[in-house]
């Protein structure tokens, strides 16, 4: 028979509060770094924390383990007009990377997705990278599908445009 140790403490998903801020915003350093969105359209600060807290903040969670907050999830809703249907976006699932083959993403979009439906979500969308093979893995898992490709550009307007050879401006 297995002995539990005190390390064994259950996990706990609750609302994320003012006072995790710091801590959220860590992970998210740690797992939303430069090389994970290059170039996507949206990158982790610390106001992906407080607006989406001031906007929906019932959809702000974290997983804790014992005093320590080890996940977190932010989501939003979006009502289109003219449209019957509710939509949930889950914009950030963060998980310490030391311990993301656990039961804490899982645990936290779980959640997410029940706080969603009881406020009438009628389809839930999320975004990643292409080559992004560990979440695509983790949401086709959690049965997203209809995997639709997008084409993203960029142009950076810090660089001056190169003119073609023979032409006088």
């Amino acid at each position: 028979m297995a002995e539990t140790s005190a390390a064994e403490e259950p996990l706990r998903i609750r609302d994320m509060n003012i006072d995790d801020f710091p801590e959220v915003f860590h992970i998210g350093e740690e797992v939303f770094t430069a090389e994970y969105s290059q170039s996507l359209y949206r990158t982790w600060d610390e106001y992906e924390i407080t607006t989406l807290f001031n906007s929906d903040s019932e959809l702000c969670l974290v997983a804790e383990v014992g005093d320590r907050i080890c996940g977190f999830a932010l989501g939003t809703t979006v009502k289109k007009h003219h449209s019957p249907w509710k939509y949930g976006y889950l914009v950030w699932l963060g998980v310490s990377r030391n311990i993301q083959k656990g039961r804490v993403g899982t645990s936290l979009f779980a959640e997410m997705k029940r706080r969603m439906k009881d406020q009438g979500v009628r389809m839930l969308l999320i975004d990643t990278s292409a080559d992004n093979l560990p979440a695509i893995r983790f949401f086709e898992k959690h049965g997203f599908s209809d995997i639709q490709e997008h084409v993203y550009m960029s142009l950076n307007l810090t660089r001056k445009a190169k003119r073609k050879p023979g032409k006088k401006t």
